[in-house]
């Protein structure tokens, strides 16, 4: 019957009256309650009793850990960083969940730099970075884990709307599986080499997340357009990186180098 559509007080079931009460002999009510109440007769009896507690409190915690792992699947994605975002603090400048996921490599595709259109970057002052398809080489980077929420401050930050950069999702390897990942490349890229500051961001990336020393060296070789004039963005990382030192904040935790022997 449906509960909405019974009139009158809903009845209560399972309540034992006094009658049923009544009706159980003293021998069978004690015995009753005495099977309900654990047995413990020596100091063994407690030990069984104990690891048998603690193992379903351990089962529970796991599937309670499960359960969270699963609602924070739906609620956040993976973000492949190869420029300035393999710099914790540069990419959470604007995207405070991000936290370092695992390092990865991305295979038939090459690190580029250049301006979308050919419109040199107010922020950087010179050429940024993307990836173009190209079969035998690859790129190294950081798979990020972010909130849903930071979506549009992330796309924003690669001026999508603005059509200079695409988001695509990608696989990519990580401790030896392969997952899919958003990440960005550029449209109409027109090659020019970065500014000094900015390669200085993505080199000093590579070193914090433990990339390969072979592709550490091989940033730095990237020749720079020379530039030296003030960037406000150089000002607010430093800032970040300051506060970062004077405080411990689990949330930065870099990623474990020794994952890229397994990649």
């Amino acid at each position: 019957m449906d509960p909405k559509r019974q009139k009158g007080p809903m009845p209560i079931y399972g309540s034992p009256g006094p009658a049923i009460k009544s009706s159980l002999p003293c021998s069978l009510s004690s015995s009753f309650s005495s099977s309900l109440t654990p047995k413990i007769s020596s100091t063994s009896d407690l030990s069984t009793l104990i690891d048998f507690l603690t193992s379903v409190l351990r089962v529970f915690v796991f599937l309670l850990k499960e359960l969270c792992d699963s609602m924070e699947g739906n609620q956040t994605f993976l973000y492949f960083a190869y420029g300035s975002n393999l710099l914790k603090e540069r990419l959470r400048l604007k995207n405070p969940s991000a936290t370092v996921h695992c390092v990865a490599r991305m295979k038939d595709y090459k690190l580029a730099f250049g301006n979308h259109r050919g419109l040199a970057s107010d922020r950087w002052h010179g050429g940024v970075a993307t990836i173009e398809h190209s079969p035998g080489e690859e790129v190294w980077g950081v798979v990020w884990r972010m909130n849903i929420s930071d979506l549009e401050s992330l796309d924003s930050k690669e001026n999508v709307r603005l059509g200079a950069y695409r988001p695509v999702e990608l696989s990519v390897k990580m401790k030896g599986q392969e997952v899919n990942c958003r990440t960005y490349i550029m449209n109409s890229c027109v090659y020019a080499p970065p500014s000094p500051q900015y390669l200085k961001v993505i080199v000093m990336g590579a070193e914090q997340n433990g990339l390969p020393k072979d592709y550490q060296e091989k940033l730095r070789a990237i020749k720079t357009n020379m530039y030296e004039g003030p960037l406000p963005v150089m000002a607010d990382v430093e800032r970040a990186r300051r506060k970062n030192q004077e405080r411990a904040d689990p949330a930065l935790t870099t990623a474990d180098p020794t994952t890229c022997r397994n990649l």
